[in-house]
């Protein structure tokens, strides 16, 4: 039986809510949906969606790093947008973190989101 692990990092934005910032059961780390907010000030990050996509990778990377991984790690991304407009600038930025060996992703239009960020990425990564 894989064990429970929780997950939590001052370096990422904490939960709001009751819901860890990640789960480690056995083998995969499963990370809540992140959404583009300053880990300090708790704030969204930009009004567009390029800063958005760019802030919710870096608090991915961020909890990631709690557990000794990397963007390389992660299997399985699913994408919400407030808009689906925003596809090709999202998938933009998103390609610049992911340009290799790109995880399996699902993106979908979402008819809105917490704090009414743009965007919303969860993530599942492989932690052997």
């Amino acid at each position: 039986m894989p064990v429970k692990k929780i997950i939590s990092t001052n370096a990422a934005p904490p939960a709001v809510g009751p819901y860890s910032q990640a789960i480690r059961a056995g083998s995969f780390l499963f990370l809540s949906g992140q959404l583009p907010l300053d880990p300090k000030s708790g704030t969204i990050v930009g009004d567009d969606i390029e800063a958005q996509t760019r802030q919710v990778i870096l608090n991915i990377k961020s909890i990631l790093a709690a557990e000794g991984l990397s963007l390389s790690d992660v299997v399985k991304t699913t994408v919400f947008l407030k808009d689906i407009q925003h596809f090709p600038k999202m998938n933009g930025i998103y390609k610049e973190f992911f340009s290799q060996d790109a995880p399996a992703r699902s993106t979908f239009q979402v008819a809105n989101l917490p704090m009414n960020a743009l965007v919303e990425i969860e993530s599942i990564a492989i932690a052997e």
